[in-house]
């Protein structure tokens, strides 16, 4: 099987650590930054490493880039450099385009340029935290888009006794249940018919909203 080949434009921390995680994963991983000094300590850990101006459509052309499946622009302090190295990579043929913003301005102009996905790591992190905080233990959090997860929440009181198809969480919530949680037992395919314990924990999947609104409701019900 082909080995995805990858370009990340950009050595920020956010795209040091991805070039370099793909790389370790086995793929192959082209980083292009115009500091000289970020390239030197990166170039050991990717497959090529090239400074140059991701502006400058020529030099993307020089390098190959229009081999690569996938393309992750990740500038943020330059907004300009950062839509200029999506255009450059959509002139390049380039199907899979990805961009990382660190302001909401900056990712509704990279959606509007058609980009893949927007990467926002600091609010991605900072959304996940905030759930972790308001539920008042360590739940992990997966994260399917900016409006959907699938996450561990508590079980109300009043739906003790109940099996999943009177609670029809589906219809009053939006959630579907795809695990119980039953102490150190995980069931992994419920079923419609099956009763929800005192103490039991549903792993859903829905819509963030959905899911806060859950966690409301469980803390007011401890």
């Amino acid at each position: 099987m082909k080995e995805k080949q990858f370009a990340v434009l950009g050595l920020g921390r956010f795209g040091e650590a991805l070039a370099i995680t793909l790389s370790e994963l086995g793929c192959n991983v082209v980083v292009v930054d115009k500091d000289e000094e970020k390239i030197q300590n990166i170039a050991d850990s990717v497959t090529y490493a090239v400074q140059a101006d991701v502006t400058d459509i020529n030099a993307l052309k020089s390098i190959g880039l229009k081999n690569v499946d996938a393309i992750v622009v990740s500038i943020t302090s330059d907004i300009n450099s950062s839509i200029m190295g999506i255009v450059n990579a959509q002139e390049l043929g380039i199907k899979e385009i990805y961009g990382k913003a660190n302001t909401a301005q900056h990712e509704k102009v990279l959606l509007k340029l058609g980009v893949k996905k927007v990467f926002s790591p600091e609010r991605d992190m900072g959304e996940r935290v905030a759930h972790n905080l308001f539920s008042g233990d360590s739940i992990d959090i997966l994260e399917l888009d900016t409006t959907h997860s699938i996450v561990e929440v508590d079980i109300l009181h009043s739906w003790e006794g109940k099996t999943l198809e009177q609670l029809d969480l589906r219809t009053q919530y939006g959630m579907n249940v795809i695990a119980i949680r039953s102490q150190d037992v995980l069931n992994a395919s419920p079923l419609a018919t099956d009763m929800i314990n005192p103490g039991d924990k549903l792993i859903v999947m829905g819509e963030n909203r959905s899911i806060n609104e859950i966690n409301k409701l469980s803390r007011k019900d401890r």
